[in-house]
This record gives C-alpha cells, sequence and structure tokens, in this order.
C-alpha cells in the first residue's frame, strides 16, 4: 500500500508562472526524497492558472517528512502560497490487489 496525495493549486491573476518555476523547482527536490515513489505536475490547458499535483510516498510518514524537507518549506510555506487563490490538498491510499 503506498500513500497518495492529489493537490490542487489556483494561481491568483498574473502569478501562473511563477507558480509554474516553484514547480520546477520543486519536482527534481521531490523526486529525490528516499520514500518519494512518484511526483508529477499538471497544468489545465483551459485554465493555465489552474495546477494538479499528483505525488505518490512509500507511506503516510514519507509525505510527512517530505513537507518538512527544507526545499517544502522554503517553497511551499515559506513563498508560493501568498501566490495561490486557492488551494486544495486530498490523500488516499492505494488499493492493492
Amino acid at each position: 500500500m503506498a500513500f497518495v496525495v492529489a493537490a490542487t493549486w489556483k494561481a491568483k491573476p498574473g502569478e501562473a508562472e511563477r507558480v509554474t518555476e516553484v514547480i520546477r523547482k520543486m519536482t527534481p527536490l521531490s523526486r529525490a526524497e528516499e520514500g518519494n515513489v512518484f511526483y508529477q505536475a499538471q497544468v489545465n490547458p483551459e485554465d493555465p492558472e489552474t495546477f494538479f499535483l499528483y505525488e505518490q510516498y512509500t507511506d503516510a510518514q514519507a509525505y510527512e517528512d517530505h513537507k518538512n524537507t527544507p526545499h517544502f518549506q522554503e517553497n511551499v510555506f515559506g513563498y508560493i502560497l501568498e501566490y495561490l487563490a486557492e488551494r486544495s490538498v486530498k490523500t488516499y491510499e492505494t488499493i492493492d490487489a
């Protein structure tokens, strides 16, 4: 069983490029984390200010570890939240067959 995070970010008007820059910075750092299984961001082609992040971790603790990394603290909590109009984070566990 893996731990899945589905996050949606809606940039404030005119801030989509700033959000994209942070995602580009965060992606390789997040993928390199020990407990990361998959990390991919998408942008809505019909609404380029809306982003969807799909993340998968070995377990819930690995996700907690991710949130406590310096790059997450600095780029998400310390920077990008100011440029988001909305932010939604939902978590799931995979169903093993």
